[in-house]
């Protein structure tokens, strides 16, 4: 049937939209086998090949979510849950795509690893139906292993606009294990999966397998005149396309500009940090705290009164804050003193964990995490990612890297943690260490795309055009010495490329509300952790005299205002911390750069 996309220095990738049949040749039939005990084990372990929905039916089942993204790797570990059949419960796992049983890769070592640790598992096995015949390679092999095997035709509507039909009832009998057609995102068939679970039995497939596969596709398979070619399809070949690939990549990074830069990192940012963290939910706590931890400081009381006539974002927090401290000194040392003038401060100072950790986390990082985890699942969805790592391939050779590499650093836009566990798509140690450093040096999180995105506004087209390309050829620079200083070989290119299809609204909402989640369970912890360092270091004064020691460069060579040492400090910390400093400076209501400096900036 289809084969996987390849490509090497010279070779042309090939698109299973474009390769949909099934060549089927008699050959010997397979010896029976007796069908195999009742079952003894309450585990379903999902097997399949890369990228046939093994992760949407798991979520079907279980109703636990998983990452789901159209393009091969995006399973990177084992995820379990649990699912209810006659009363009894199931543990599910779901592993990672093969394409064979055989330990020569990571993601083939994990699932080998869960088949061996379950003997008693039943298997259900994911096949793409338009790839059927690579699907059998795999039934083969756990045919060998004695393996309980119920057999899923996925994605059945896809090689209905192939133009291939399955008899699905005939593959069932020929092979002796239940064959259920289903197309898991329609949630059609997902029923009758699980009622096939008490059925699965060891497949009747033995001998040499090609002969064997060979004979059941030509008894099950048949190609009729396939549909003409969709506007997916053809969007799908524009988008390898040397000439219409760069015009649609183009299109996709001005969509990112205006729909995370102007839209998430402006207007939502404007609504959240200005609006309601500004007019309500700071001089709200500021009340709060000044009520539960009362001391003499009415001055202050008074001059936080006038100023919640006007927004209290945190950037002029600190600079109130700083104002008050110089004049009113004499009122700090006599009255201010104690536990109680700390843990005020603490919670609603400069460096307060409500003024700054929560207002930077909740106010501006995330409505510009938003919205790009809505677009990047918008773009994962539709199959784009595959075809852009075939743009890029020749390039990131350059780097000692092939195109798939371009998959992690594009997931780090978003997840960094979750883009240097991808990495293991990549075939070679070189080529994941590679990688890591360049997310770990080179590729911003979506805090700082945002942010950047948001101050190319202050900037004219041309010098957005050439901060891009200084940034992409420091990055091709690190990549370079980096692969020279690794050594070995770059791997060849290999990497299937899935249709193109329409987005599901309810998939990339579920998934960007998943991966807020994660936004706020593991990074609003860290802006809370900074935001602490940060208070112990000015209550040290160490940082304002770390800050006057940068003021030279920052002010001499730089030719920045001198406020912009303290942000570049900060940035070294929590580099998003840094970048939302830099972004009031040149887009808030008194922006302190000009547009020569928001390129200085930038780049720096």
């Amino acid at each position: 049937m289809g084969g996987v996309a390849a490509q090497n220095a010279a070779q042309k990738p090939v698109d299973h939209e474009r390769d949909c049949g099934v060549a089927g040749v008699c050959g010997r039939r397979a010896r029976p086998h007796q069908r195999a005990s009742p079952m003894n084990a309450r585990t379903l372990i999902l097997v399949g090949n890369p990228n046939v929905g093994k992760s949407v039916l798991f979520s079907k089942l279980t109703g636990k979510f998983v990452v789901i993204s159209n393009y091969p790797g995006t399973t990177v570990e084992i995820t379990r849950g649990e699912m209810q059949l006659d009363g009894e419960k199931f543990t599910v796992i779901d592993s990672p795509g093969v394409n064979e049983l055989a330990p020569r890769t990571e993601d083939a070592r994990v699932t080998c690893d869960v088949l061996r640790d379950h003997p008693e598992a039943t298997v259900i096995q994911v096949a793409d139906a338009k790839n059927l015949r690579r699907a059998l390679l795999v039934t083969h092999q756990l045919a060998r292993q004695q393996r309980r095997v119920v057999l899923v035709l996925n994605m059945m509507d896809e090689l209905d606009a192939c133009g291939g039909k399955i008899d699905a009832r005939r593959l069932s009998e020929l092979l002796g294990i239940p064959v259920v057609p289903t197309i898991a995102t329609a949630n059609t068939g997902i029923h009758l999966v699980q009622k096939s679970v008490p059925a699965a039995a060891v497949p009747r497939l033995d001998g040499e397998p090609l002969p064997a596969i060979n004979e059941l596709l030509g008894q099950t398979y048949r190609h009729v005149r396939p549909r003409g070619a969709t506007f997916a399809q053809q969007l799908g070949w524009w988008a390898t396309h040397p000439v219409k690939g760069l015009a649609l990549l183009a299109l996709a990074l001005y969509v990112t500009f205006w729909f995370v830069g102007l839209f998430g990192a402006g207007t939502l940012v404007d609504l959240l940090e200005t609006g309601v963290f500004g007019r309500y939910i700071s001089p709200w706590a500021i009340r709060a705290v000044d009520a539960v931890l009362p001391f003499p400081h009415q001055h202050e009381l008074e001059i936080s009164d006038l100023k919640l006539e006007i927004p209290v974002t945190p950037a002029h927090g600190i600079e109130l804050w700083s104002s008050q401290r110089a004049v009113l000194s004499p009122h700090y040392t006599s009255a201010a003193t104690g536990w109680r003038r700390l843990v005020h401060d603490f919670l609603v100072g400069p460096y307060g964990l409500i003024t700054m950790a929560l207002s930077y986390g909740f106010a501006i990082v995330l409505p510009i995490v938003t919205t790009f985890f809505l677009l990047f699942g918008v773009l994962e969805d539709s199959g784009y990612l595959p075809r852009l790592a075939v743009m890029v391939n020749r390039i990131f050779r350059a780097m000692g890297l092939n195109g798939k590499a371009v998959l992690p650093m594009v997931l780090g836009l978003g997840c960094d943690t979750m883009a240097t566990m991808t990495t293991r798509i990549l075939e070679t140690r070189k080529e994941r260490l590679v990688t890591t450093l360049l997310l770990a040096l080179a590729v911003p999180c979506s805090a700082q795309l945002g942010v950047l995105l948001a101050m190319m506004t202050r900037i004219s087209a041309g010098a957005a055009l050439f901060w891009f390309l200084l940034m992409v050829g420091v990055m091709f620079l690190i990549g370079w010495l980096a692969s020279k200083l690794y050594g070995g070989a770059t791997s060849d290119f290999i990497l299937e490329l899935p249709p193109m299809r329409r987005p599901l609204f309810g998939n990339v909402l579920v998934k960007t509300l998943a991966r807020l989640e994660w936004y706020v369970k593991e990074v609003i912890p860290l802006f809370v952790l900074g935001t602490a360092a940060l208070f112990v270091l000015d209550r040290l004064q160490w940082l304002a005299k770390i800050a006057r020691l940068g003021e030279p460069l920052v002010r001499g060579w730089l030719g920045l205002p001198a406020q912009t040492a303290e942000a570049f400090l900060v940035g070294f910390l929590r580099r998003d911390f840094g970048a939302v400093y830099l972004l009031d400076a040149a887009t808030g209501p008194n922006p302190s750069l000009n547009a020569h400096q928001v390129l200085v900036a930038m780049v720096t």
